[in-house]
């Protein structure tokens, strides 16, 4: 049994005190908030001259008449009302609209929406404390292709191997409701609402909860950069929900700081607070932050970081910018944000494994230098010209930073999803060098995100998605179909998987069976050992830049750490190459030897080496060692 306390760290520094005055202005929160005497009902319409709230119980309908305030909020209490309820607001020309901070949309987001009491839910870990941000490994999670039956609870049947794969938070792809039974969840419309595909919202509890009775964080992907194509309700609400001249490219952009923006900004704030209030997540990952047009003097997702801060969780962002103002600017100044994820790491592994250079890769030379260069500091571009932006210069110095504050992938639901039949890294380069890159993910300084099925070199694709129908399905497929030629990518239209197509979404589903097999199961065991070996050595040393420094030797990239428990040095190699000896920056402490803890070419790992003696070495990639310092005395005792 284990209970629930945020963590105690100071809460993010809040601007504009008087203006703000909390995170969340001081009014009625949006929704229907069940009670022991009722349900309350509350919702932004400042444009409407009347407001009914129409309730529906066993075929029954009734009809609650709201009172407006002020600031525009239409508020009622129905003291007849209880968890369970189907209802629908009612504007004055008699339109009948579902929620737009339902709790739960039990016949989907076009359908009535369900009064949900989030008080019954029993939780089982009742000590569990908020983790602060140190730099967590992180396993993303798409639930609905998790596994076959793609719901909340059966994921919960695979928490036991997580925690022993050695990751120590599960990232949940976006889960606010979405038109159609099938979504990456970045086309979200009910943005308080748990997708109903996935199940209700107590089975989501229970899988917060059962995570959190493992060990293991569990971070929330939101999206509030726009909403999905279907469903988006808000504008027949207000039309100031959205900016009417301020897009980005997936669609309208919150209004955030135009005329009533007010409002709008508490209704996202107050999402970010509900999962960690409701659902008891940990963190939270922002999609695109560089897509969220703002230009008030307190950004939201500075808003956002504070509130969540407050609660003892933690911000994730995504982010092309590589904007070190996003974090913590050197002079200490910044929005707070803990973590960004970059792709840059990404970009150079790619690029040098597999020569592509279309589109976003351009920037990239995949080279030995370019990646030293990038663990050496965490980001590639701090301010250099940058040729898939015109030239234009990108990023800023980003030194003063941590490692724990950027988050590295080989593979991610983008970079997996987003090529046009799906493949993951591990289908399009050979074993060896999956192994070798894989070890530099898992042992360098910055967090490792892997990507469910990575761990064990899964054969299922991961393939976009989605369940639109009709038109706008058809638009869809077709608009991908022409975004794979804007970036370079001439694919036989008929080999590119229809995304509206129900095999598409089956084929993306993980087969876990196949990990008894051979080849699956070493490169699993790679995993294990790396983050195991992870945890146990550099989960603190790694926060601190001092005690790591990253050296390239031929082709060689080395990263050295020093640790309490002795020198640890990080040696790989992407491509064939040869290294003679230890000397210079490899060579060991005084009196030391190198000795090899992992090698990827291990047999036990899917390679052919018999012997861990590094005497035995050939010397030669692709190919990564972790080694550790001994005392040489003690290599002539084993001996």
């Amino acid at each position: 049994m284990c209970s629930f306390r945020a963590n105690s760290r100071p809460s993010g520094v809040m601007k504009n005190p008087i203006e703000y005055k909390n995170s969340i202005s001081e009014r009625p929160v949006a929704g229907a908030h069940v009670t022991t005497s009722g349900v309350h009902y509350c919702v932004w319409a400042p444009d409407e001259k009347e407001m009914n709230v129409a309730v529906e119980r066993d075929h029954l309908e009734r009809r609650l008449r709201l009172s407006i305030d002020e600031q525009g909020y239409w508020t009622g209490f129905d003291a007849n009302g209880r968890s369970g309820d189907l209802y629908r607001f009612v504007r004055s020309d008699g339109r009948m609209l579902p929620d737009i901070a339902s709790r739960f949309q039990p016949r989907g987001v076009h359908g009535p929406s369900e009064s949900i009491d989030c008080s019954t839910y029993d939780w089982r870990c009742v000590t569990w404390i908020r983790p602060r941000w140190t730099g967590q490994a992180i396993y993303e999670i798409h639930l609905g292709a998790f596994t076959e039956k793609g719901t909340y609870l059966s994921a919960i049947d695979k928490l036991n191997e997580l925690r022993d794969l050695g990751v120590d938070a599960i990232e949940l792809m976006p889960v606010a409701d979405f038109a159609g039974d099938r979504n990456w969840g970045y086309d979200g419309v009910a943005l308080y609402a748990p997708a109903r595909c996935y199940g209700r919202p107590d089975d989501l509890r229970a899988l917060v909860d059962a995570a959190h009775e493992r060990g293991l964080a569990v971070i929330l992907d939101v999206v509030y950069n726009h909403l999905g194509p279907a469903g988006n309700y808000l504008p027949l609400y207000c039309v100031d929900y959205f900016h009417a001249d301020k897009a980005n490219p997936w669609g309208q952009s919150f209004n955030l700081d135009g005329q009533r923006s007010r409002p709008v900004r508490d209704f996202l704030v107050g999402n970010a607070v509900y999962w960690l209030d409701e659902f008891r997540f940990d963190g939270l990952r922002l999609d695109a932050t560089h897509a969220i047009v703002d230009r008030s003097p307190y950004q939201l997702f500075e808003e956002i970081t504070s509130a969540v801060h407050e609660r003892g969780g933690f911000v994730l962002a995504e982010d092309e910018r590589n904007d070190s103002e996003l974090l913590r600017k050197p002079d200490g100044k910044g929005f707070g944000v803990d973590a960004v994820w970059s792709d840059d790491f990404h970009h150079h592994v790619f690029v040098s494994l597999t020569d592509v250079q279309e589109s976003y890769f351009a920037g990239y030379d995949g080279t030995a230098e370019g990646l030293a260069s990038t663990l050496a500091h965490g980001w590639t571009y701090r301010g250099q010209p940058y040729a898939p932006w015109a030239g234009r210069e990108r990023g800023s110095s980003c030194e003063h930073l941590p490692a724990s504050a950027f988050i590295y992938c080989i593979e991610n639901h983008d970079q997996v999803g987003n090529r046009p039949v799906g493949e993951r890294l591990s289908q399009l380069v050979p074993p060896r060098q999956f192994r070798a890159a894989s070890m530099l993910l898992c042992l360098s300084p910055y967090v490792p995100l892997i990507f469910m099925g990575q761990e064990w070199a899964a054969t299922t694709p991961f393939l976009f998605f989605t369940n639109h129908r009709g038109e706008l399905g058809r638009q869809i497929a077709v608009g991908r179909r022409l975004e794979f030629q804007r970036l370079g990518q001439h694919w036989n239209e008929g080999l590119i998987p229809d995304p509206e197509g129900i095999d598409t979404f089956r084929r993306s589903r993980l087969r876990w069976g196949e990990r008894v097999n051979p080849l699956h199961a070493s490169m699993l065991a790679l995993y294990r050992e790396c983050l195991n070996e992870r945890r146990s050595c550099l989960s603190e040393i790694a926060l601190q830049r001092d005690n790591w420094q990253v050296h390239l030797v031929g082709g060689f990239v080395a990263i050295r750490y020093h640790t309490t428990m002795g020198e640890r040095l990080l040696l790989v190699a992407l491509h064939q190459e040869q290294l003679s000896r230890f000397s210079g920056p490899l060579e060991p402490p005084a009196g030391h030897i190198w000795q090899i803890v992992i090698h990827s070419e291990e047999k036990r790992f899917g390679g052919d080496e018999t012997s861990r003696s590094l005497e035995s070495w050939r010397g030669d990639g692709p190919a990564a060692l972790w080694l550790t310092a001994i005392k040489e005395e003690k290599r002539h005792a084993a001996s």
